[in-house]
């Protein structure tokens, strides 16, 4: 997952419509097809990086990981490291994060409304 370049056209397009329109804006930060993901495990309470792994088989690493900061810059998900040996990191939603739930319920609803009309299981 690469940034954009900042002097690209389409990151100045990305940038004004996010700037003018507020559910562009929240679509750039929860879009994408693991973000929502993420966040519906973490909807259950805190987990590690590897218990997330567990649960995401298809994500590699590096693709979890640019997510979880991602969402981490966005304030959507706290990190938490514990001074053990070995290291121990926990992922919580934040309460803005939280606030996600009703929405990603009826983005499921609406999603398998979707399928049944267009024909896919």
């Amino acid at each position: 997952m690469s940034k954009i370049k900042e002097t690209s056209t389409n990151f100045a397009n990305k940038q004004a419509l996010a700037d003018e329109c507020p559910e562009a804006y929240a679509a750039n930060i929860i879009g994408g097809q693991w973000a929502l993901v993420i966040c519906s495990w973490l909807f259950n309470g805190k987990l590690r990086f590897g218990e997330l792994r567990k649960l995401l088989p298809n994500i590699t690493e590096r693709m979890l990981t640019l997510q979880l900061r991602k969402l981490e810059e966005y304030k959507i998900v706290k990190r938490t490291v514990y001074a053990e040996v070995p290291p121990r990191v926990e992922y919580e939603l934040t309460a803005i994060g939280y606030e996600l739930k009703p929405i990603i319920k009826q983005l499921e609803e609406w999603g398998a409304k979707h399928r049944e009309l267009s024909g896919e299981s």
